[in-house]
């Protein structure tokens, strides 16, 4: 196949692996700001940074869009073992978790298979529940997320949740619990590994292990902003393409690969088709999401508040985490019409990306693909791993992105923007609401969007 694109092709790619651009944004992101977790002062510097370098670049219609939510902020957290022994654990609270002091025992359900929280619901009430960070417990073979676990735990009587990184030497995992900016009930906490197992051999020699957890972090009204940039485009420039990756990392860390690499090659992308495509068909928005990790709140809030403009979303390439990802392939998040396009995009682009056809709840494209809007990432079809990793951990650090994944994220990118915004035929149109309920409701995803309605009705009440 010819490539029709090949002379953007070979400057975008030539100046993106003749740059260090984007890792120098990386690090400023990183090294300057921090984690740019929701309402601390790295998180504003950020915004304001990637803005600054938006106007930079030349991107038009460059602005923040600040939105209101139910923040939280970090107190201390202490964890001790009282009976059979005595001994202090050390963990974290996880983001959203509600500041308390209580004594209880310990259940210890394991990986946290599905069913298995109904069937020990006795065992399970008036209990700190414990469990794995395991994502594909038993083998099931679709994803059981950490919120999954937190809910199923409320939903069985537990007062509190303890989660457990199964990755060794890698400490305590975090991540946030509630619902749609709505605080959770019960503390949560994440301990390591190496302190889980310990709790689970004293279990076995001792008979029940009872615990006091002293939380003080705190709930407060704060404002995020998602950050906005566009190409305008010079024949259609009500037709939108738009990029985008979340910023806010969580507190205990950088947030290097999740989600920084990410943000730094949305903002490559943006550099170098400003620079040699500047007048493409349709319009490219760039858009940098606040608050993704305590329940995608700055994306559900574009969603909303541009509603009425989400059909003219031709396609959404969500890129949280892309630099960083082990593989860098496109799954198009059950689009089966765009496969076909999506192939001939690999070959003319000399690539052998795989090319997905899945979805998930747990990333800025969702809201998007609720609401009927074509969607895809730059994500890791060909898995490599059963978890994050060193992700929502202290060692999710500058140190662990490369500069070639930087690149090839952010080429890939500006690579697949380019073909879609000049594209004159486009096989995928949005879909109605009743297409999107039978997606969700497919028989592959019974058992999650049941589970999905019931803690929908649970938080509403709250």
């Amino acid at each position: 196949m010819t490539n029709p694109h090949l002379s953007l092709d070979q400057e975008i790619l030539g100046d993106i692996y003749s740059s260090r651009e984007s890792m120098n944004n990386l690090e400023i992101l990183c090294d300057d700001f921090g984690s740019r977790f929701g309402g601390t002062e790295g998180e504003k510097l950020a915004a304001d940074f990637i803005k600054a370098k938006f106007e930079e670049y030349g991107l038009t219609n460059v602005h923040l869009e600040p939105f209101e939510y139910l923040g939280w902020e970090r107190g201390e957290a202490t964890l001790e073992i009282i009976s059979p022994i005595q001994k202090t654990i050390p963990c974290i609270t996880l983001p959203h978790s509600p500041p308390i002091e209580m004594e209880a025992e310990i259940f210890d359900i394991g990986e946290g298979f599905p069913t298995d929280f109904d069937a020990k619901s006795d065992e399970i009430a008036g209990k700190f529940l414990m469990t794995n960070s395991v994502l594909y417990p038993k083998g099931i073979k679709r994803w059981i997320h950490r919120q999954e676990k937190y809910g199923r735990s409320l939903l069985a009587g537990a007062t509190g949740f303890i989660f457990v990184n199964h990755y060794p030497g890698y400490g305590p995992a975090t991540g946030g619990v509630g619902s749609h900016g709505v605080a959770g009930p019960i503390p949560a906490i994440s301990i390591t590994k190496e302190d889980g197992a310990f709790i689970e051999r004293l279990a076995k020699r001792k008979g029940t292990v009872k615990i006091l957890l002293k939380c003080t972090d705190k709930l407060a009204k704060m404002t995020s902003w998602n950050v906005v940039g566009d190409l305008s485009g010079a024949e259609k420039p009500e037709e939108i393409i738009m990029l985008g990756s979340h910023y806010d990392g969580h507190d205990i860390a950088q947030g290097a690969s999740d989600p920084a690499s990410g943000v730094v090659s949305v903002m490559e992308a943006a550099r170098v088709l400003a620079k040699y495509a500047p007048k493409l068909p349709r319009t490219l928005r760039f858009v940098m999401w606040g608050v993704e990790e305590i329940g995608l709140l700055g994306s559900y809030e574009y969603a909303r508040a541009h509603a009425d403009e989400l059909h003219k979303i031709r396609f959404y390439l969500n890129m949280d985490g892309a630099g960083g990802a082990p593989f860098k392939d496109i799954n198009l998040h059950a689009w089966d019409e765009l496969q076909n396009t999506f192939e001939d995009y690999r070959e003319d682009m000399a690539l052998n990306f795989a090319i997905g056809q899945s979805f998930h709840s747990a990333s800025d494209h969702y809201p998007f693909l609720l609401k009927g809007v074509i969607t895809g990432g730059i994500e890791s079809v060909r898995q490599s791993m059963t978890g994050r990793g060193y992700g929502h951990t202290q060692y999710d650090t500058v140190d662990k992105v490369t500069l070639l994944g930087l690149r090839d994220a952010s080429s890939l990118a500006a690579r697949i923007a380019l073909r879609v915004a000049r594209a004159d035929n486009w096989p995928a149109s949005p879909r109605d609401a009743e297409s999107v309920d039978k997606l969700l409701n497919q028989p592959s995803r019974t058992e999650i969007q049941a589970f999905i309605k019931v803690m929908d009705e649970y938080f509403d009440k709250l």
